[in-house]
This record gives C-alpha cells, structure tokens and sequence, in this order.
C-alpha cells in the first residue's frame, strides 16, 4: 500500500507495509501510481514496465527521464522500500493467541469532581453513576491484582485518574508508598502517573509529584476565554487564572518535561492551532491538544463540514512548529510525535493501547472495564479486583480487536500509526469495537501526514547543518 501526498514543498511517499517515507522528486511521483499496478499484477521484468509506462499517453517528460524515474522506482521496490507486500496479516492470529498479561490500570481515585466541564465524557466525574472516593483497601487490591497478573512484566503502569483525584490525595500517596513496597519481592517496577484538571494543586503535592510521579498529565484547553467556557467551576467561574500559574510551576519543577498540558478543542475553538500557541507562548514545551469526542447533538461537537478547516489548522500550526525550532524555541506536539526510525514494536502497531487486555480501568470500588471511557457501561463489566477476571469473553473480544479486524482499517494508510483508533469512540458511534469513528479517522490521518512531513523538515535541516559543519 502506497500514500502519496505533497506538503510543505515536498513530495512524500509512505509504503505502509516497509515504513519507509520517500521524499522524490516530481518525475518520479508521477512515476510510482503508473509502477505500483504493473507491479502488483506480478509484472516484474523492467523492460515491459518501462515500455508500459511509455505508451501512457500525455507524460510531460522526456523519454529517457521517464526511464530513469522508473529505474528509481523499481530499485526501491526490489530493496523492499516501496510496494511492500503485507506481511503483518498472517502476524496476528498467532497475537490473538498469546497469553494476556495486564501491565496498565487506570485508577478511578475519585469519581467526583470540583470543575463541571461542559464536554467531560464522565459526567462531571460521576460515570453515569454515583460519586464515591476509592478506599485504600481497594486501591490496595487493584495494585496486587495487577503484580498477580501482570507475569513475567517489570515495568506497570498506574495512572491515578478521575474525576479529579487530587479530591483523594492521601490515599493516592499512600497507594504510591503500597506500590513501591511490592517493588523488590515481587520483581516489580511501578510507573506512577497523574492526571488532574490542577485546582488543588500546591507545592506538597508538586514536590511529592516530582518524585515519585513518572508524568503529569495537565488539563487546560488554551486562551483563557476556550478554556474558562468549557472548564469552569460548577458556580460557572472560570479556572484558567487558578491553574495556570501552577502548571508553569509544575513544568518548570520538572525541567520541561515528564509532563503534558492536555486540552481539548470543540466546535468553538476550530482555530485551535492559536490555543496550542497560546501554551506554548506561556512557556509550556509538552502539548496535547485533541478534539472533543461528542454526539452529533451536543453543540460543541465536530462535525464533517468543520473538517477542511482543521486539516488547515494542522497545516498551519506544522508550519509554525517549524519555524520555530530554528528558531530555538520548538515545543512537542504529542500528535505529532512519530518514530520513524523505530517505533512501537508490532503488537503495539497491531492493536493499539491494549483496552480490555493488558489496559483495565479500575472504579472506586473495584469493578474492572475495558478501559476508562467504557467504565458504567455495565455490557463491559469485566470482574473486580477480588475476583479477577470474571467474564473472559469481553477480553478475548478485545483481544481479537485490531486493524485487520476493522474493514476501515485495512485500507488506510495510516493504520500502523494509530493501530486502528479508540475502541470506546468505535462502540459509542457504531455499538461495535471493530469499527472506527470516521470524524476522528479524518483528523488522524491528517495528524500523521503533518507529523510525517516534521520529520522530513527536521532530516533536512540536520543534513544541511552537518554539511555546513564539514
């Protein structure tokens, strides 16, 4: 599977099965759409494909630069860099296999909250149900179920999430102190992370933070006048004034980094590149701006027709991300960070965050969901942290949830970058995991083709600097 798309004056080329990205010239782009049928028609001999392309009528190219370009293209082909025959497919019904083993929980610590976020997925943090505050023996529990499942892994992830749960912080610090206590017996090594919307915030929390949380994860939506319409308090004041001297500290405390500001953009906002400049202009260097994930009756909710207009957003906040790193003042936009050079490994590209499998979410008292945004839809109650695992069919469901379990996903492009999208957005518009929310599939792939052509940008600028030092 080929991608081709022209960006910033450059002309890319994806292979999707290889990875690799080609930057080429005009001939040979118009060369690689005339090549890839004959080749996959099994044609291989370089004559016939040279004389086929040659009797297509009106190319605006001399004949032996036509040649050449199909040289080019057929020796990439022949090294395995350009029509790459799938070799992933076959892959995953042994993954399907495999035993699970859980190396993530989201911890639930709160079902409450002190903001009543207009778009919050969680009902101002009551998840469809009651407010309630996890106890220390529950949290307790889920950290022994994860050791007791999580196999031969070292490395676990907890993230404390909410609601807001700093609104439970002496039981966040003492699951830390718990967590770290099973480290050494058990082989262990516990990556702590927090997620908080910052309204209590305050130097003890920071300094515990610091050490003993792995990332911060920041919730702010940009200018004050988006965040403070979509984030306010219950009373409607707004919380940007309260949080963001607070998040500067934090970043700063950590040294830029090990944390993220992370906001979500609406139909108000369709200008978000200016929100994502705004954190960046504060002083913030790790950005996570997303759209919101809504029903199409909720009036902040994306719609197909404000899409031309954010793929232009991406573009022009590419752009300026460009510029700005030579100029010395670059910052990380999480959606475009891209490895092209290693990368998840294949099970990761396969099947994306591992909802349901080796990622569960925990509520306040124990119950286990495939993942947080399915967590009160009692279809996905999947057990408790006493018991375990009590309905083996919604894991082995989530198990066989991949992108070659999706139709939408085997034909696009972008499919081992985002590993087939968010399960929970697929059932809420579709009541199915194994399709793919079209509005998000339509940013994504534009998310990869600007992160794509960043590090075309960036390779360049590295050959230029290296061959001005020589």
């Amino acid at each position: 599977m080929i991608h081709q798309y022209k960006s910033n004056g450059y002309n890319i080329v994806m292979d999707v099965n290889s990875g690799s990205v080609h930057v080429v010239d005009d001939i040979v782009y118009a060369m690689i759409p005339m090549v890839e049928p004959l080749v996959n028609e099994g044609i291989k001999d370089r004559d016939t494909i040279r004389a086929a392309v040659l009797n297509l009528a009106g190319l605006p190219y001399p004949e032996e630069e036509i040649v050449e370009a199909v040289d080019e293209v057929l020796e990439l082909e022949a090294s395995g860099q350009l029509f790459a025959p799938d070799l992933y497919e076959s892959y995953v019904f042994d993954f399907k296999k495999r035993q699970t083993v859980v190396k993530a929980l989201c911890l639930h610590i709160a079902h409450d909250c002190n903001l009543a976020c207009e778009y919050c997925f969680a009902g101002e943090g009551e998840y469809h149900g009651r407010r309630a505050l996890m106890s220390l023996e529950v949290g307790k529990k889920a950290l022994d179920f994860l050791v007791a499942n999580s196999g031969n892994r070292i490395n676990l992830e907890v993230d404390f999430f909410g609601g807001e749960p700093l609104m439970n912080w002496q039981v966040v610090k003492e699951l830390v102190e718990y967590g770290r206590s099973l480290e050494e017996p058990n082989n262990k090594k516990f990556r702590f992370t927090l997620t908080t919307n910052g309204v209590l915030l305050n130097d003890e929390i920071m300094e515990f933070a610091d050490r003993e949380m792995a990332n911060i994860v920041l919730s702010i939506d940009g200018r004050r006048e988006v965040h403070d319409r979509m984030r306010p308090f219950r009373g409607g004041q707004g919380s940007y004034d309260l949080i963001v001297p607070k998040f500067l500290k934090v970043a700063e405390s950590r040294g830029q980094t090990g944390y993220y500001v992370r906001g979500t953009f609406t139909r108000n906002n369709l200008d978000f590149s200016e929100d994502v400049l705004h954190l960046a202009d504060l002083g913030f260097r790790q950005i996570s701006v997303e759209p919101v994930v809504a029903q199409p009756s909720d009036a902040w909710a994306i719609r197909e027709s404000d899409l031309p207009k954010l793929k232009e957003e991406y573009d022009k906040l590419a752009l300026e991300m460009i510029k700005r790193r030579r100029e010395g003042s670059g910052f990380n936009f999480f959606h475009f960070m891209i490895d092209l050079e290693g990368g998840p490994c294949v099970a990761k590209r396969l099947s994306g965050c591992g909802s349901g499998t080796e990622y569960l979410a925990v509520t306040p008292w124990g119950d286990l969901y495939p993942c947080h945004q399915f967590v009160g839809n009692e279809k996905f109650l999947m057990g408790n942290v006493e018991e375990g695992i009590t309905r083996e069919e919604i894991r082995d469901e989530f198990k066989c949830c991949n992108v070659y379990a999706k139709d939408k996903c085997r034909r696009c492009f972008a499919k081992f970058y985002c590993s087939g999208g968010c399960a929970a957005n697929s059932y809420n518009f579709h009541g199915n995991i194994n399709d793919a929310y079209d509005v998000g599939c339509e940013l994504q792939r534009k998310r990869v083709e600007c992160a794509v052509m960043l590090k075309v940008a960036e390779f360049e600028d590295n050959d230029a600097k290296e061959a001005a030092e020589q």
